[in-house]
């Protein structure tokens, strides 16, 4: 007998943040079965200070060595059989969890930066990423989910004329883009909704989320094996909380 799993990926930015603007309701409401977050910005000593009511879900954190930056999560319903995290990065980006059918990684891309002064870092960041994910795929298929720091293609942001080679739309990271998917990797998104244009991120410059000047960073991917197997992707974007939004799927397994 097949299971509908409802998945989330969310850029927090800050969890201390997002659950004083409304995280533990929607979790409560929506009610995903996996989520995976990113830019929680906490540690592990600083986390043990608050008192998150995550009720219903297994906990898995992976924090930058950095104090207050990065670092992603996994809020499970599911207990996976087994957990590990990322050991090429010290700044918390990746984390992983097997499931009986599939690995679920949650991932939170670096972002190239001004003046592109972590583009060289990216570009090395998605090269593991990509060898990592394929290494992965030997024993089971892939679901994986997180701010990628990048749109795709045009139809991925408001103004792809004004941002060409702007971080996040160098022709560099494009192109790991479009590697990623000769590589077999799905994205659910334009698979189920074909051009439908959505965001997931706004910058909180200039009004630009209430005039929706936005970008699609946020993916899901999965492997060639799962394709079948995606009946929904979407973005909630009229979901509030962050400068991100969630974006999800369901995945029948």
């Amino acid at each position: 007998m097949s299971t509908k799993l409802k998945i989330y990926s969310w850029n927090v930015n800050g969890i201390r943040a997002a659950v004083k603007n409304g995280f533990v309701e929607w979790l409560k409401e929506e009610k995903p079965d996996i989520v995976g977050l990113q830019e929680i910005k906490i540690n592990d000593v600083a986390r043990a200070k608050e008192e998150f009511d995550f009720a219903g879900y297994n906990e898995y954190w992976h924090h930058a060595k950095r104090p207050g930056y990065s670092g992603t999560a996994v809020l499970s319903k599911i207990e996976p059989i087994s957990v590990s995290r990322g050991d090429w990065d010290d700044e918390g980006r990746v984390i992983t969890l097997e499931f009986e059918k599939f690995y679920f990684v949650n991932c939170y891309f670096p972002n190239s930066q001004h003046e592109l002064a972590r583009l060289d870092f990216k570009e090395e960041f998605n090269k593991k990423w990509l060898a990592y994910i394929k290494k992965l795929e030997e024993k089971k298929p892939v679901v994986t989910c997180g701010d990628f720091n990048v749109a795709h293609q045009e139809i991925d942001l408001a103004r792809p004329k004004d941002n060409v080679g702007n971080p996040g739309f160098t022709n560099e990271e494009r192109a790991w883009a479009d590697k990623f998917l000769q590589h077999g990797l799905i994205d659910t998104y334009r698979l189920i909704n074909g051009d439908k244009v959505q965001y997931s991120w706004w910058s909180y410059r200039m009004a630009a989320r209430a005039r929706n000047i936005g970008w699609r960073i946020d993916y899901f991917l999965v492997s060639e094996k799962l394709k079948k197997n995606i009946k929904d992707a979407f973005i909630h974007d009229t979901q509030m909380g962050s400068d991100h939004c969630p974006v999800g799927i369901v995945l029948e397994i």
